[in-house]
């Protein structure tokens, strides 16, 4: 693959008390997404961010935000977080009745709609769903804290994605344990997507921080 990975800062790693200013140095220093950990201390064990977050937000940014739903049940939220600015939804399969009918509706509403994977996951289910899917993402840690150490079992899962996908202009986003270091192999595997935290927001040359990835 010879394109550059968008790269996609997680608020996540953020300093929350000034989550604007943080918004703003992300987008001067080159990122392509904002990611959104959206977490309901249900689905996951920890609690982050809702829809008014993201919409005090987007006048701050021309950067489409990227927002992974890790609540359940997840179709309640949807549209209020449409409304409130997300331009890319994803969601778990297992946080659905209906995943079809889900990953429609965030179309018809007019974002791009997205399959998250956990590690423990097999992909085979998404060759049934692949012309209603947008981006796949590829979970590299288990949901719910950032920080964690990268798992090198979900390589051959990115490559089986790939080959599922074929010609289809579906993204690969992968999230988790992300660094300079990690990112050569996700790519290789087929991944065009990078989510990363603590390896952007470890020091504050993130313009630095997202080259390295982007780069690596």
């Amino acid at each position: 693959m010879t394109s550059a990975p968008r790269i996609a800062p997680s608020l996540l790693s953020a300093d929350f008390a000034c989550l604007g200013e943080e918004v703003k140095a992300l987008t001067q220093a080159g990122a392509d997404l904002v990611h959104f950990d959206v977490m309901d201390g249900h689905f996951v064990p920890n609690i982050t961010v809702g829809p008014g977050v993201l919409k005090a937000l987007k006048p701050l940014t021309p950067l489409p935000f990227d927002v992974h739903l890790m609540i359940t049940p997840v179709d309640p939220h949807i549209d209020a977080f449409i409304d409130a600015g997300a331009d890319i939804i994803t969601v778990h399969p297992e946080s659905t009745l209906h995943l079809q009918r889900t990953l429609s509706h965030i179309r018809a509403r007019g974002a791009k709609a997205g399959i998250a994977l956990t590690p423990a996951q097999d992909p085979a289910f998404l060759r049934w769903i692949l012309d209603d899917v947008d981006m796949v993402l590829v979970m590299t840690v288990n949901p719910g804290f950032g920080g964690q150490a990268f798992l090198h079992t979900q390589l051959a899962k990115i490559i089986t994605i790939k080959d599922l996908i074929g010609a289809r202009p579906i993204d690969i986003e992968v999230d988790g344990g992300i660094t300079p270091e990690t990112a050569p192999l996700v790519r290789e595997a087929g991944a065009n997507v990078l989510v990363a935290g603590t390896s952007i927001f470890k020091t504050k040359n993130y313009t630095g921080n997202i080259n390295a990835l982007r780069e690596a």
